[in-house]
């Protein structure tokens, strides 16, 4: 074949890539399914309401993004990916219809990608992102070459996904809307179960619950389903499936195949034993604090050891995860102030944030943004006790999307009068994030950990606190 030959096929191989089109392509679950489309060849196209550090990345990967929904975003796609934010009268979906291209959910597109290869699917009401993120690194470092999907930017990688000539698919399988039912995965993780997310599962938790149960019921035949026994609607599903699904567990306060014992945290660190089926492994470190990266470390252990990777591998490279982002991200340290950030927006999660923040035994300045007022209504007693190992707590006003309107009663100032009840009585409301700055800069002093937490833009007061403290 001459050189000519090769170019003509190169061409025409080109012309038949797979025009793949992202609306809203800028959300994490969204650029990283993008972004293994183009590592695998695809032409990929997306669109968004704002340029953000995820859309540039991708357009520098050769995604081309469009700024603003039209119509015309979606001319030539051969499939059309959306996600359950899009509303239903979008330009965009509504120009896919009509020009009866293909529309499939993300869920549906990462399922293409998860079904077909060994999938690692995690789920649970907390640390999809952490544990979905330990694996993809653990396996990448040891040489698995995996392809990794994940909803939060892994700090050691710099990106949220890839796609890895290895046998396995890592992705983070999301229960909220009940989409997670796409996966057949041949490893399932559950970390934990809890009431949220109700609104769409008719305000019923058993109906969550048996969503999880049909997840676990569709882990391949010769694959595990990995789940946490410390967890009680977890060990419900264990009894209610026990014969029917092959599972393996992992724990620390009761007899699982893998536990921890001998934990010692340390600042932004912790250290512990692990044992499977009470026999010693060997010692583990992490470089993130908090009992919560104990069991992820736990849940990573057991996938990675299913997945023939030896323990000295993963003890080896997991030292190395410090982190996805948003999650216990050090944002700064300025004389002695250390700011973080984090995503934890439901109780359980603050509560495993601030535990992990006591361990660098510094003085804790909370700040916490709500966000939703479904979740803050079906939360609110909840939310109220949460704050127990904070000195100082501040609640910005609730951030929530324009499809979740206000409910009458439910309100971060609500939510402050509750706290000081319940669990911190210096708690306060400051209704906007630039008084929440002016108010840190009178508080904040050496010593401190000052820690922004939430699911919205939260973020931006730790990174103008950060700012203002530098310019000091």
């Amino acid at each position: 074949m001459n050189k000519m030959d090769t170019q003509e096929q190169r061409q025409q191989e080109s012309t038949k890539r797979e025009h793949v089109h992202f609306i809203g392509i800028g959300g994490y679950g969204m650029s990283a399914i993008a972004r293994v489309m183009l590592d695998m060849g695809c032409h990929v196209t997306g669109s968004d309401v704002a340029r953000k550090e995820l859309t540039d990345k991708l357009q520098k990967k050769g995604a081309h993004v469009f700024i603003g929904h039209r119509a015309e975003n979606v001319a030539n796609a051969d499939v059309v990916v959306y996600s359950t934010d899009i509303p239903k009268d979008n330009v965009e979906l509504a120009a896919a219809k009509e020009q009866a291209i293909p529309l499939i959910h993300r869920s549906q597109m990462l399922g293409r990608l998860l079904n077909e290869k060994k999938g690692i699917a995690v789920a649970g009401a907390h640390g999809k992102t952490t544990t979905s993120s330990m694996i993809a690194l653990v396996m990448e470092k040891a040489g698995a070459d995996p392809t990794y999907i994940i909803g939060g930017e892994i700090m050691d990688i710099g990106s949220n996904a890839r796609a890895g000539a290895g046998e396995y698919v890592v992705a983070e399988a999301d229960e909220s809307d009940g989409t997670f039912l796409e996966y057949f995965p041949h490893i399932a993780v559950v970390t934990n179960i809890e009431p949220d997310h109700l609104e769409n599962y008719d305000s019923d938790f058993e109906n969550l619950k048996k969503a999880y149960r049909q997840f676990l019921s569709q882990v391949k035949a010769d694959g595990k389903a990995i789940v946490c026994v410390d967890d009680g609607y977890v060990r419900e599903m264990i009894d209610a499936q026990q014969g029917s699904v092959s599972f393996l567990t992992y724990g620390i306060e009761r007899n699982a195949d893998y536990t921890a014992a001998n934990i010692e945290p340390g600042d932004r660190t912790v250290s512990f034993d692990v044992l499977h089926k009470g026999q010693l492994l060997g010692r583990m470190k992490l470089s993130v604090p908090g009992m919560h990266n104990v069991y992820n470390a736990l849940a990573t252990t057991a996938v990675c050891l299913e997945a023939g990777l030896t323990f000295e591998a993963i003890v080896q490279t997991i030292i190395a995860f410090r982190g996805a982002k948003r999650r216990f991200q050090v944002i700064g340290e300025v004389n002695d102030i250390l700011v973080v950030d984090d995503y934890a927006h439901h109780p359980t999660e603050i509560e495993a944030t601030l535990e992990a923040s006591r361990s660098t035994n510094r003085r804790i300045v909370a700040i916490f943004q709500p966000q939703r007022y479904t979740r803050t209504f079906f939360l609110l007693d909840a939310f109220s006790k949460a704050f127990k190992e904070a000195d100082e707590v501040i609640i910005v006003d609730i951030y929530s999307p324009a499809n979740d309107p206000e409910i009458e009663g439910v309100s971060a100032a609500k939510l402050v009068e509750l706290i000081r009840q319940n669990s911190n009585e210096k708690a306060r409301y400051i209704a906007t994030k630039e008084e929440v700055v002016a108010e840190l800069e009178k508080l904040a002093q050496s010593g401190d950990l000052v820690i922004t937490m939430g699911a919205g833009d939260i973020w931006k007061v730790a990174e103008q606190f950060v700012t203002v403290l530098e310019q000091k």
